[in-house]
């Protein structure tokens, strides 16, 4: 069941309370009209990532962060907080927050510009209730994705929130089917749409989240390291010495679940 919320320090309020929209509608018009003056590109949008020099990992953007707290900090299991709980909350948020990440750069994100759901080199499939494989483009994917979640994290019987409801059994596997789900996304928003994210000046943004969602999951050892792994350049270079400070840890996983 999720208690009574616990009074948050301000640090911690700041990234796990409720995203905010109210990106300018002019700054949104100066980027998107940056972005269609570049060359239209090829089908699928992008060149094979063994191709093309990976935006992402520029020192000019890794180094942007909205905050220089420690993240170390926010991840941590409270004393006072059962796991369950503490899973529900951070997960729901993160949900909210890549939700609204994606939401920036979905115009473009077309069926045209990005014909499958694609990461790297690394291609996903959704399937569907009956377990058939299907092969989507990347917005029928997130579309997926998003809708599924939604409808997990407001399923009562899931996500209780009235006292005495208790979690199911099957709890920690859905959380970590989620974290999967969550993760595909976040692969491809910095594969496929990282030059959108700076001509927003979204990067810090991104980062931020990438960074915080990327320890919890190992705190609570949520995702296979092997699911992570195309997105290890990346992650080493925010983890790195040089950023370490920023971040207020190593990103070392510890166990707390369970492995069944």
């Amino acid at each position: 069941m999720l208690g009574d919320p616990m009074p948050l320090s301000p640090e911690r309020a700041l990234l796990t309370g409720t995203p905010k929209s109210g990106f300018s509608c002019k700054m949104v018009l100066q980027a998107v009209g940056k972005v269609l003056r570049k060359s239209k590109g090829k089908p699928n949008g992008k060149k094979p990532a063994s191709e093309e020099k990976k935006l992402y990992l520029e020192p000019e953007y890794t180094r942007v962060r909205v905050t220089d707290v420690e993240f170390k900090q926010l991840v941590t299991l409270p004393q006072e907080i059962d796991l369950n709980e503490w899973l529900a909350s951070n997960v729901t948020t993160f949900f909210n927050h890549i939700n609204l990440q994606y939401s920036t750069i979905s115009e473009f994100c077309t069926g045209e510009t990005c014909q499958t759901m694609a990461a790297c080199n690394t291609q996903y499939y959704w399937y569907d209730e009956r377990g058939k494989k299907l092969k989507c483009t990347a917005p029928q994917y997130i579309d997926f994705v998003m809708s599924s979640v939604q409808k997990l994290v407001t399923d009562e019987d899931v996500f209780p929130t009235k006292y005495g409801r208790e979690f199911p059994s099957s709890f920690e596997s859905l959380i970590k089917k989620i974290c999967r789900y969550l993760f595909h996304v976040l692969a491809h928003i910095y594969s496929a749409h990282f030059k959108e994210i700076t001509a927003l000046e979204l990067h810090g943004h991104l980062n931020t989240l990438f960074i915080h969602f990327l320890l919890f999951v190992r705190e609570f050892s949520l995702l296979d390291p092997k699911e992570t792994s195309i997105l290890d350049d990346l992650s080493e270079v925010l983890f790195s010495e040089e950023n370490r400070e920023a971040v207020g840890a190593t990103g070392e996983a510890q166990n707390h679940v369970k492995e069944r």
